[in-house]
């Protein structure tokens, strides 16, 4: 990547909700070397985020705008050949994402983006995966609570055990907290094209590489009560075990036979048949277009949680990991799940690959391929908890 470039990262959707956040967490933290600035279609808003910025960091007032457009295709490649890495909050994905990550597949730039739409990133790995392993571009998806803590926190689990031999890992999900009009359509939007995901998902299997000699599994069990932590274990259909398999079919440090459960903790059993409940509903609901136009009403885009409720809210996943007649009990945890921990994630992804040494990979990758230990130091620094519990 051509070093000549003016600027290290460029965020595109700060004026939005979780994008402001983000703009605000680089405005904090971004190290003074970094050559950042904004991208988005509307001027007036950019400046009005640049003079909030410049509030919390007067050298923020002289951020350089840039205009980009998820409907201008030409746009995007201007953007992305100005930059060494562009982070995006601009979704859903599946509806506004493809130009932006066309442009960095075809202009070598590193990318990273808060998707938690699995349909979108099967697409983005069929179509532009093979381009941006030629230009050298590192298209890296789920870059928030989507999927870092637990991408990165198996990796963590499995580099406590012992090497080449059979692993197996469970995770535990715990998490508080609300959520934004932009995360809601993107749920709905998701929950409408299950059939489509089916589809894609099946297109992808057949022509994406399974490692040679070695076996890498998803667990499917029924809801049990887990002992690790004392709740009942339901099974959690997100994207995050399918970014974890992904990194484990990569990388040979997850052992020659490599098994991953996923799993939402529940204290309470009605509390569990009911949120499962609740779940069906919303799935079955979004395959009705009347309905789904009055789900979509019910939250607008950049709309969110207020600052208390995000100071209230928390995460916890914790991982237990077995092999080599050892085991161990990790654990991720951190704040506000869905947009302050978020924010954080995504801008130190970005500045991870702007500014760290990193294995010369490229194509689509997972946080855990891409940047592993790196960015688990760097989330350490920046108050997500990574620890062992139990051995």
């Amino acid at each position: 990547m051509s070093a000549e470039r003016p600027y290290d990262v460029v965020l595109f959707g700060g004026t939005g909700f979780t994008g402001g956040l983000t703009a605000e967490y680089l405005a904090r933290n971004a190290p003074a070397e970094t050559r950042w600035a904004l991208a988005g279609r509307n001027r007036a808003k950019l400046e009005a985020l640049r003079e909030r910025l410049a509030a919390i960091s007067p050298a923020c007032g002289e951020l350089p705008l840039l205009h980009a457009d998820a409907g201008d295709p030409a746009s995007l490649r201007e953007v992305a050949e100005a930059t060494r890495v562009v982070a995006t909050t601009v979704g859903p994905y599946i509806k506004y994402g493809e130009p932006l990550v066309a442009a960095c597949a075809e202009a070598g730039t590193d990318y990273v983006d808060l998707t938690g739409e699995p349909e979108f990133v099967d697409l983005m790995y069929l179509r532009h995966h093979a381009r941006a392993v030629e230009t050298g571009a590192r298209i890296v998806h789920a870059c928030g609570f989507d999927s870092i803590p637990h991408d990165l926190g198996a990796l963590f689990c499995v580099e406590q055990l012992p090497e080449g031999v059979p692993l197996r890992v469970d995770a535990y999900v715990r998490a508080t907290g609300t959520f934004s009009g932009g995360t809601f359509h993107s749920a709905i939007g998701a929950f409408a094209r299950v059939r489509q995901m089916a589809r894609v998902a099946a297109q992808r299997r057949k022509v994406e590489p399974r490692p040679a000699g070695r076996r890498v599994r998803g667990v499917k069990g029924a809801p049990h009560r887990s002992e690790v932590v004392g709740a009942w274990a339901l099974p959690l259909p997100t994207i995050d075990p399918q970014i974890v398999l992904r990194s484990a079919r990569a990388l040979d440090r997850y052992g020659p036979d490599f098994s991953y459960g996923h799993w939402v903790a529940i204290r309470r059993l009605p509390v569990a048949i009911g949120g499962a409940a609740a779940m069906l509903g919303l799935v079955a609901a979004a395959q009705i277009p009347p309905l789904r136009r009055r789900l979509l009403r019910f939250r607008n885009p950049g709309e969110g949680p207020t600052e208390a409720q995000r100071a209230a809210a928390w995460f916890e996943v914790r991982f237990h990991g077995r092999g080599g007649g050892q085991r161990v009990v990790a654990k991720v945890s951190g704040g506000d799940p869905g947009y302050g921990e978020t924010a954080k994630m995504l801008a130190e992804s970005a500045l991870c690959l702007a500014h760290d040494e990193l294995p010369e990979r490229a194509g689509q990758l997972t946080t855990a391929v891409a940047m592993g230990d790196a960015l688990i130091e760097r989330l350490r620094r920046a108050g997500i908890a990574f620890e062992v519990l139990e051995r």
